[in-house]
């Protein structure tokens, strides 16, 4: 029988941060745009952006497992590395008149206030790591 405390760390997951929620939505984002792009673009461009996406999910998810914060710390930094990526991927996209500029605005937006969410989470890290 499962002990209440593995119970409780069970239901405590990556899946209960808000950033990571955000993240995932940002991700979800992504792929529903580069459907649009041309079919040169699916190896290159779309795949670029989709991998970036990922990434920041996948990170955020990863340094959570870890369970010492200043691992979980760094993948968050990898996490905001990626978005960043993802932005210029959008300004490859919006230059190669893929998007349009009021897409690109919108993910920007998107993109900014998952940073936002990240910094925050990392902060909060720094603080129990050095409690």
């Amino acid at each position: 029988m499962l002990s209440e405390k593995r119970i409780e760390k069970e239901k405590s997951t990556f899946e209960n941060l808000e950033v990571w929620k955000k993240a995932r939505m940002l991700r979800k984002d992504i792929s529903l745009l580069v459907k649009n792009f041309p079919e040169k673009e699916k190896y290159k461009l779309s795949d670029q952006m989709i991998r970036a996406s990922r990434s920041v999910t996948a990170n955020i998810a990863e340094g959570h497992g870890r369970y010492h914060y200043q691992e979980n710390i760094q993948f968050c930094r990898q996490a905001r590395g990626s978005l960043f990526e993802l932005l210029d991927h959008l300004t490859v996209a919006v230059d190669e008149e893929y998007i349009k500029n009021k897409d690109f605005k919108e993910m920007r937006i998107k993109i900014f206030a998952v940073i936002r969410l990240l910094n925050g989470y990392i902060k909060f890290l720094k603080g129990k790591k050095n409690e």
